[in-house]
């Protein structure tokens, strides 16, 4: 992540720094998969201890903190967080409804476009929790069951999120600390994602849309649902528009512009703060204020330090350096094996951990790797890999993405069942084809 090499660990009792680093590591993913203790909290014990014993220093702790990565994180939440207050995502979603002509498979496909494209310009939580509320009303009115619609919007998130830099954590990890940018990630990654959202469109079709059908005056009221009425704010609504146009305008322009993606985020949320309160007392601004982040997921951003921290102790004490070797024996230092083992490794893993932590690991592995592929540019092939296994193999299981689990916390509490047997007896098949066809895209595209 960082150069570590103007630091050197002082371990208590001359201990190994390498053992003691990897039993860190190991210990905290334990306690992140187990989920008995909230993931913010594991990640900034095991960054604690850390330093405490001796394998980093706080100043050498702070480095392994990518702060671009967290600004991108925070102020994109803070512009969802003041644009759903008007109203516009069950704007889209009625929409979307009623241009299905409120047919059941013409709605689960419709549903899983938009979540597709809002968790590309999003990110596939946020998205997942704006469209879910909306999707349950819409299919208790059809009274068509609203497991499939779930299931899909799952998939959809994780696919859709994969094509931007800003869609999904892992990519907003890899952009932040492998320098790519918001335009990379969407020239070699958005094509393949259209291919696996069509495939996923078509299995999504074949084993529940052909099924479902709704009754003519069910689908009527749909139909006499209007789009207008969802809007609470229409100032809000032109602000916030406004601003996650121009936001995503800099994105693109970012490298002429010489500017990170955290530093245009944060600027929009800060440009969008001001539009939302100007003209209130202070008093209100105030409450506004505290209201806008309490919305921030806090636990996400605090995890991201902790994790940071954790992965720098690693790295710090040549263990990555040690795997990344150890990988290249295995691979025989091919570009094409390294690229397909990274891609298959990351899903199939993906899918057990949680994918932040995962990735965060890989990442400074495979930058150790550059020298035997002819240094940066040569790692391009492995970074698409890594971000397609980790995207999409989060699809495999609930546990495998944060926005898995939050559809699933959704439906639970709504009243519909969401076990993790059934789904992953669905989900990891059609999560390895998702992996087969990207497999292909690579060897076509980069190898």
């Amino acid at each position: 992540m960082h150069d570590a090499a103007t630091w050197v660990p002082n371990v208590w009792f001359g201990w190994n720094a390498m053992w003691v680093s990897s039993i860190l590591l190991i210990v905290t993913y334990i306690a992140i998969m187990t989920e008995k203790l909230n993931r913010a909290i594991v990640a900034l014990v095991g960054a604690g201890i850390m330093i405490q014993i001796g394998v980093l220093n706080q100043e050498e702790a702070i480095k392994g903190v990518d702060f671009n990565t967290i600004a991108l994180l925070t102020g994109m939440m803070i512009i969802v967080a003041i644009t759903r207050k008007c109203g516009v995502f069950q704007y889209v979603a009625v929409w979307a409804a009623k241009k299905s002509n409120a047919s059941p498979w013409g709605l689960l496909l419709m549903l899983s476009i938009v979540t597709a494209v809002l968790s590309a310009l999003l990110d596939n939580v946020t998205t997942v929790l704006l469209i879910v509320p909306v999707t349950l009303a819409v299919t208790r009115e059809l009274e068509v069951p609203p497991y499939p619609y779930l299931f899909a919007e799952i998939f959809s998130s994780n696919i859709g999120g994969t094509a931007t830099l800003i869609g999904d954590p892992p990519n907003i990890l890899i952009g932040s600390l492998v320098d790519l940018s918001f335009n990379d990630f969407v020239v070699n990654l958005t094509p393949v994602v259209v291919v696996v959202m069509a495939f996923q469109a078509v299995a999504t079709h074949l084993i529940w849309g052909r099924h479902m059908h709704a009754a003519p005056e069910k689908r009527a009221r749909v139909m006499a649902m209007r789009e207008a009425d969802t809007i609470t704010d229409w100032r809000l609504l032109k602000q916030s528009m406004t601003v996650i146009a121009i936001v995503i305008v800099a994105f693109v322009l970012a490298r002429p512009l010489h500017m990170q993606p955290g530093s245009i985020a944060m600027f929009g949320a800060a440009i969008l703060m001001l539009l939302d309160n100007l003209g209130h007392s202070a008093e209100h601004q105030t409450d506004n204020v505290v209201s806008t982040f309490s919305e921030v997921e806090w636990i996400t951003i605090f995890f991201f330090v902790g994790l940071f921290m954790v992965v720098h102790g690693v790295e710090v004490a040549g263990v990555l350096k040690l795997a990344a070797d150890q990988l290249l024996v295995w691979t025989g230092g091919d570009l094409a094996v390294t690229a397909y083992a990274i891609l298959w490794a990351s899903a199939i893993l993906s899918a057990i951990i949680d994918n932040i932590p995962f990735v965060a690991t890989m990442i400074p592995l495979i930058k150790a790797m550059a020298p035997t592929f002819g240094g940066p540019e040569g790692l391009l092939p492995l970074w698409w890999s890594l971000s397609l296994g980790a995207c999409l193999g989060g699809n495999g299981t609930l546990i495998g993405a944060s926005a898995n689990l939050t559809v699933a916390g959704l439906a639970e509490r709504n009243g519909v069942r969401f076990s993790f047997l059934t789904y992953t007896k669905l989900a990891f098949p059609l999560m390895l084809m998702s992996i087969l066809i990207s497999h292909i895209y690579i060897w076509l595209r980069y190898l």
